[in-house]
């Protein structure tokens, strides 16, 4: 039995902008790349069109992912595609990634589009894990079953 048919995850919502000097094909593959091939067809993305500081196009897109069994996949595929390091400092930081039971990742999209995967700063994915829990032991044994921590 999958540990999110339990409903211990409630949705992954995934996030991210695509600027004028990108090619929004090229951006949506990354995000694709966190799915499994089969689930793809699965995950309706939105998008919106906005104006940056200087009047430059940007598209924000967002996905919501309920479906448990397509939420799972997600986010083992993305564990399994950390670093040994990107998973251990994910683990020292979850104190600081954690707010009332949301998790909060933010993947590198040029890592994404070459079918890896890491922890980045600047210009990201954004991922908020909906928990149904907020207590940190209880979200730490769910991501480790799901390989995205040690």
């Amino acid at each position: 039995m999958s540990w999110l048919a339990r409903n211990e995850i409630l949705y992954v919502e995934l996030s991210f902008l695509a600027y004028a000097t990108e090619d929004r094909d090229k951006v949506l593959t990354a995000v694709r790349n966190l799915l499994l091939p089969e689930f793809v067809d699965e995950v309706s993305i939105s998008q919106k069109n906005l104006k940056g500081e200087f009047g430059n196009p940007i598209a924000l897109f967002e996905a919501k992912i309920k479906n448990s069994e397509v939420a799972e996949a997600l986010l083992r595929n993305v564990g399994s595609g950390l670093s040994s390091l990107d998973r251990e400092a994910l683990l020292g930081e979850l104190e600081l990634r954690l707010t009332k039971g949301n998790l909060y990742l933010r993947l590198d999209k040029q890592a994404a589009f070459k079918g890896k995967f890491k922890l980045c700063l600047a210009d990201p994915i954004r991922l908020r894990i909906k928990f149904r829990t907020s207590k940190i032991d209880e979200i730490t044994a769910v991501i480790r079953r799901l390989g995205m921590v040690p």
